[in-house]
C-alpha cells in the first residue's frame, strides 16, 4: 500500500507540517492509529519539557536520605526520608526480609 504525503497543522504552534507516506507507513507497522498531533520542533520541546531540563538522562534525581541498616547496621541511603521507630534496611538486607509478593 502507497501512502501520500499529508500536510497536518501542529496543534501547539499552527504550523503545517507534512507527514510524509513513509511516516505513515511506519505509523502503520507499529499499530499506531492516531496521525502525530505536533511538529517536529514542537514534539522536541515537548520531550524535553518532560524529561526535566533536557539532559540525556530520562529520570529525574532522586533526593537521597542518609539512614542506618536495622539489620546489618551498615550506613545506607535511601529514597526516603526515614521515620522514628520504622525499621530502614540496606538494599541487600531489604531483599532478604522484603515480604513476598
Amino acid at each position: 500500500m502507497s501512502f501520500q504525503d499529508k500536510s497536518i497543522q501542529c496543534s501547539d504552534c499552527g504550523v503545517a507540517f507534512t507527514f510524509s507516506g513513509e511516516e505513515q507507513e511506519f505509523f502503520q507497522s507499529k499499530g499506531y492509529t492516531n496521525e502525530p498531533k505536533r511538529c517536529s520542533p514542537c514534539r522536541q520541546a515537548r520531550k524535553t519539557e518532560r524529561n526535566g531540563n533536557g539532559g540525556n538522562d530520562n529520570r529525574r534525581l532522586r533526593e537521597m536520605f542518609p539512614a542506618v541498616c536495622a539489620d546489618c547496621g551498615k550506613d545506607t541511603e535511601v529514597p526516603f526520608e526515614p521515620r522514628e521507630g520504622r525499621p530502614v534496611y540496606c538494599s541487600d538486607c531489604y531483599n532478604r526480609v522484603k515480604p513476598a509478593r
